[in-house]
C-alpha cells in the first residue's frame, strides 16, 4: 500500500501538460521528399501536413521504420546515412553515416536494436536505438538486400553476390549475434519479404527465374524454390524500374506478386507454392499491395505507365478500376483500416488521398517530389 501511496505522490506532483502540447502518434507518418533530403510530418485526420524535418541527405531510396512508441523514426539513406528523428518535435535526434550506399533497414521486435542492410562496404552493421552507438558489425562480403526484422531480436538478409540468406539472431548477445547461413538461395536476390506472422521470408531473384520461400519456423529453416518458370516462353521486356518485394501481398491464403520483366500479376498459393492464376496489367508493376481488409490489391507501374494505379479484386483476380493520379505515382499507403489511400505524385509534388471504396479523391497535400509515404501503425506489423 505504501508503494502504490508513493506512486500517486509521484505522479500528481508531475506538471500537466498544456492542452495545445498533447498530440498522439497513432495518427501521423512521415513523407518522403527524395529531391530536397527531407520528411513530410503529416496527420491523417487532419489530412495535412504539420511540419517538416531538413537535412537528411540523400533520401533518392530511402526507407524508414519507427519505434514502438511511434515517436523516433529510423530513416535509412542511399547515402549511408541513418537518422533518428522526433516526429513529435520534428526535430533530428542523432544521425551517423554508417556506410557508402544503404538500401534498407529494420528494427528488432523488443525496439533495441536499428539494422542497416548495405551495398558498401556489405554485411550489416547493427545500432542502439537509443543512441545509434555501433553495436555489431558483420561483415558478409556481398552487397546485401531485403532486409527484415525477425521474432525473437533476429534479422534475415539476403546477399546479391553469393545468393545466400543469413539469420542474425542478437537474443543473447547483441554484439555478437548467432549466425545461421542458407546457401543456395539463387543467382542475384534483389530483394525479399517477412510475412506478418514472421514465418516465411521470399526473396526475389534478378539474376535467373523463380523465387525462393524460407520456412522460419523450422529448425534449421526450410528453403523452397518456386515458380522456375514464370516467364521462361516469353521474351523479357526491359525492366526500368524492380519490384519492391515490400510491395507484394498475401490475402485469402495466396500471394499477390509483381512479375519482373512482365506486365503481370502473379498469384500463388501461399501453402503449396504454386502458381494459380495471372492478372494482365497496364504496365511493369512495381508495389501491389493489398487493401488491409485483403479484398482488393492496389497496383503502380514503373515508367512509362507511372500515372497509373490499378486495382485488382482478389476473388476474381481481375481488374476492376485503373485510376490516373498523375505523373510519376511511387507510392501508396493505406490507412490502417483501409478507408483511404495516400498516392504520392511525384512529378506534380503532391499527395493525393482517395477512398479506397468510392474511389472520390478526399483531398491533396503539397509536397516536394514526395516517394515514400509511411504511417505510424508500421512499429506494430512484423516485417515493416
Amino acid at each position: 500500500m505504501m508503494l502504490k501511496v508513493l506512486a500517486l505522490t509521484v505522479l500528481a506532483a508531475l506538471p500537466a501538460a498544456a492542452a495545445e502540447d498533447l498530440r498522439g502518434t497513432g495518427d501521423l507518418g512521415l513523407i518522403v521528399e527524395r529531391e530536397a533530403g527531407s520528411l513530410l510530418v503529416v496527420d491523417r485526420s487532419e489530412r495535412a501536413a504539420i511540419g517538416r524535418i531538413e537535412g537528411l541527405g540523400d533520401l533518392s531510396h530511402a526507407s524508414l521504420v519507427y519505434s514502438p512508441d511511434e515517436r523516433f523514426a529510423y530513416v535509412f539513406g542511399r547515402d549511408g546515412g541513418l537518422t533518428k528523428v522526433d516526429i513529435l518535435t520534428r526535430a533530428i535526434v542523432r544521425r551517423v553515416v554508417q556506410g557508402g550506399n544503404s538500401i534498407g533497414g529494420a528494427i528488432s521486435d523488443d525496439g533495441r536494436l536499428i539494422a542497416v542492410a548495405n551495398y558498401e562496404p556489405g554485411g550489416v552493421k547493427v545500432f542502439d536505438a537509443e543512441t545509434l552507438d555501433l553495436v555489431a558489425d558483420v561483415p558478409m562480403g556481398s552487397k546485401t538486400v531485403g532486409i527484415a526484422d525477425v521474432p525473437g531480436s533476429r534479422f534475415a538478409v539476403a546477399t546479391w553476390d553469393t545468393g545466400e540468406v543469413w539469420i542474425l539472431d542478437h537474443s543473447q548477445d547483441p554484439a555478437q549475434p548467432v549466425i545461421t547461413r542458407l546457401e543456395g538461395i539463387g543467382a542475384n536476390p534483389y530483394d525479399a519479404l517477412l510475412t506478418g506472422d514472421g514465418r516465411t521470408y521470399i526473396v526475389g531473384l534478378f539474376g535467373e527465374k523463380g523465387l525462393t520461400a524460407i520456412d522460419l519456423w523450422q529448425d534449421p529453416p526450410q528453403v523452397t524454390r518456386f515458380l522456375p518458370d514464370y516467364g521462361k516462353n516469353q521474351p523479357d521486356l526491359p525492366v526500368y524500374k524492380m519490384p519492391h518485394l515490400q510491395g507484394w501481398t498475401l490475402a485469402d491464403g495466396v500471394f499477390a506478386l509483381p512479375a519482373v520483366g512482365l506486365h503481370q500479376l502473379l498469384w500463388v498459393d501461399a501453402e503449396g507454392l504454386t502458381e494459380i492464376a495471372r492478372t494482365d496489367l497496364a504496365g511493369q508493376p512495381v508495389f501491389a499491395l493489398a487493401r488491409p481488409d485483403k479484398r482488393e490489391v492496389w497496383v503502380n507501374f514503373a515508367p512509362p505507365d507511372n500515372d497509373k494505379v490499378q486495382v485488382v479484386d482478389v476473388l476474381t483476380q481481375q481488374v476492376t478500376d485503373t485510376l490516373t493520379p498523375g505523373k510519376g505515382v511511387l507510392h501508396m499507403e493505406f490507412a490502417p483500416r483501409g478507408r483511404e489511400v495516400w498516392l504520392s505524385v511525384r512529378d506534380e509534388n503532391r499527395v493525393e488521398i482517395r477512398d479506397t471504396r468510392s474511389r472520390e479523391v478526399l483531398g491533396e497535400i503539397e509536397a516536394r517530389a514526395p516517394s515514400g509515404i509511411f504511417f505510424t501503425d508500421r512499429a506494430h506489423r512484423t516485417g515493416l
